[in-house]
């Protein structure tokens, strides 16, 4: 039986997660300081509107790099996948000599093992050859 055992990317997702809501805090907390300084500015001195604009989008910029990132990860996430399918029943080889058929692959956010059918498993990286 082959199995390919499912992504353990928490790591990184609880990160983005923890990354979008801490931004999300501060970019709203942003907003309203910006109103409460526009509601509460000096009529004859009023703030300055393209500082006010850099600060917005710097902001949304950071928001924007939070969000690609995630999308970047869940990518990576498929391609692993689909790549893992392809590996099981051929030959692969580690670093140490260590040799044997595919049987299964685990996916971790760390790396990618290879379960052979003696039980063995390989970790995929420099020096595996697959054949």
């Amino acid at each position: 039986m082959t199995t390919v055992a499912p992504v353990n990317n928490q790591t990184s997702s609880a990160a983005n997660a923890a990354a979008m809501s801490d931004l999300t805090l501060d970019y709203n907390a942003f907003l309203t300081l910006m109103i409460e300084q526009m509601k509460n500015q000096d009529p004859t001195e009023p703030m300055d509107s393209a500082a006010q604009l850099a600060q917005l989008a710097t902001f949304s910029q950071v928001e924007q790099a939070i969000t690609t990132n995630s999308k970047l990860d869940s990518l990576l996430t498929n391609l692993s996948f689909s790549q893992a399918g392809s590996l099981i029943g051929r030959t692969a080889t580690g670093a140490d000599g260590a040799s044997g058929v595919i049987k299964s692959v685990e996916i971790y956010s760390d790396g990618t093992v290879l379960g052979l059918e003696d039980g063995r498993g390989i970790l995929l990286g420099p020096g595996v050859k697959i054949t």
